[in-house]
Order: C-alpha cells, then sequence, then structure tokens
C-alpha cells in the first residue's frame, strides 16, 4: 500500500460522500444533502486528498488565508486505512501549504478528541460555536 497526497485531484461528491460515510463523521455533515455538500468542497480553498491507487482513503478539507490561521473542517480517513499515519499526513500537508506560522485550527469530533493532543495540537478553552438559533 503506497498512499499518495495531493491538493491538485478534484473529488466528486459521491467520492466525499463515501468517505465519510466510512467513517465517524458520517453523523456529523449533511451527507444527504448533495447540493450543500457541492458547495462545502467548491468553497473550500484547501484540500488535501491521500489515495491509495484510485480509491480515495483521506481527505483534509481547510478554510484558509494562508497566512495566518486554517480552519480544517474535515480530517477524515476511511475506517479501514486509521492509525496508519494518514491523517497526521494530512495534516502536515496542510501546514506545507500555507505559512510557516499560520496555526492550523480544528474542531473534534466527540471520538477523536484525544487522536489531536496525541499528533501535537493543544486543547482550547475558549472555542465557541453558535447554536441553530443563532440572535443577534
Amino acid at each position: 500500500m503506497e498512499i499518495t497526497y495531493t491538493t491538485k485531484k478534484k473529488i466528486s461528491v459521491e467520492a466525499y460522500v463515501d468517505l465519510i460515510c466510512s467513517t465517524t463523521l458520517k453523523d456529523r455533515r449533511p451527507i444527504n444533502d448533495y447540493e450543500r455538500i457541492e458547495q462545502m468542497l467548491k468553497n473550500a480553498n484547501l484540500i488535501v486528498t491521500a489515495w491509495d491507487g484510485n480509491e480515495l482513503v483521506g481527505i483534509a478539507r481547510s478554510v484558509t488565508d494562508f497566512s495566518f490561521c486554517c480552519y480544517v473542517s474535515d480530517l477524515a480517513v476511511r475506517g479501514s486505512y486509521q492509525k496508519k499515519g494518514i491523517g497526521k499526513k494530512l495534516l502536515q500537508v496542510t501546514k506545507d501549504n500555507i505559512h510557516n506560522n499560520a496555526k492550523l485550527i480544528l474542531l473534534a469530533a466527540p471520538q477523536a478528541t484525544e487522536y489531536y493532543p496525541h499528533i501535537g495540537f493543544e486543547r482550547h478553552n475558549a472555542a465557541f460555536v453558535s447554536s441553530d438559533v443563532f440572535v443577534i
């Protein structure tokens, strides 16, 4: 198994959904709303993918200014490929594509909260997420 990583290969909505459905993110992404997923993929400005031949096995989908911060919206590795360093490599390739001092920022899925400190992320106690009923 030789995994290749790229920022140049476009992926389809179907390939994204197939990958996400093999992970714990399946309940945390709108996998039945293909129009929304198409927009998620189209508007992310940095997507790193991992491939085993022609099979999509991982993705790091980010929104970034490439200089100060990079929000990693998705870090997903196909279930059968997890615990092989693919997620860590996807984050490294993401970091390699932004400014050296830019910070990677993400919200961890509950099942992944122990993973990120293991690869060098620090917990932050001042993060906020708007509710579905956000009022100004």
